[in-house]
């Protein structure tokens, strides 16, 4: 009988993969590359735009939980933080120590419920000012996901010196890339989930 390996990615547009003429994104990327490497999954894509971590974290266990139920091996990828650095009003859409809470309260649960989870940093924007703040959450999710024994896939300051990253970013909508940025990205997070698959973590 095949192992049933099945994994939920969450999280917002990136996860999602908004802007790739392919519909992939990273998330689709790593899946297909690890099918074809012979290991069959179960993957099931919940990015959905615009959402923040406290938006992921209403719908977190309703949306996983019955995708995962089932399985020998149930995993989630989680990948926040650009849309809680978005300023609305003059502010962040969620204040940073309460992105840093969801993304504990969202570890919480997948501790709980017995599913092994991947952490992927949020990407870098072009705009300056939505950039700092994204890369201040980038070091504290590497921070709590280290003290939680997460892993953590930092691609973000890579990201951030990748010219083909940043070129698609700037000539798109000044937040997601094109195909070859999504390569990049998934290129980026692949070591991270090679080590995380061949766990059991």
């Amino acid at each position: 009988m095949t192992h049933d390996l099945r994994i939920c990615f969450v999280g917002d547009s990136y996860v999602a993969g908004l802007g790739d003429p392919r519909f992939l994104g990273w998330a689709g990327r790593l899946a297909a590359r690890t099918i074809a490497a012979g290991r069959p999954l179960t993957g099931y894509n919940l990015g959905v735009r615009r959402q923040t971590s406290a938006d992921v974290l209403a719908r977190f266990r309703s949306e996983c939980g019955p995708r995962l139920a089932p399985a020998d091996d149930p995993r989630v990828v989680l990948s926040v933080g650009v849309n809680d650095a978005t300023h609305q009003d003059g502010r962040p859409r969620v204040a940073p120590d309460e992105s840093s809470a969801n993304l504990g309260r969202l570890l919480d649960q997948a501790t709980a419920e017995g599913w092994s989870v991947l952490v992927v940093a949020p990407p870098p924007v072009a705009d300056p000012g939505h950039q700092a703040r994204t890369a201040l959450l980038d070091r504290e999710f590497a921070r709590l996901c280290r003290v939680a024994g997460v892993r953590y896939a930092p691609v973000h300051q890579p990201l951030a010196a990748d010219p083909t990253w940043i070129h698609e970013v700037r000539t798109g909508d000044g937040a997601h890339p094109a195909e070859a940025g999504y390569d990049a990205f998934a290129d980026l997070v692949a070591p991270h989930w090679d080590a995380w698959l061949g766990s059991g973590r």
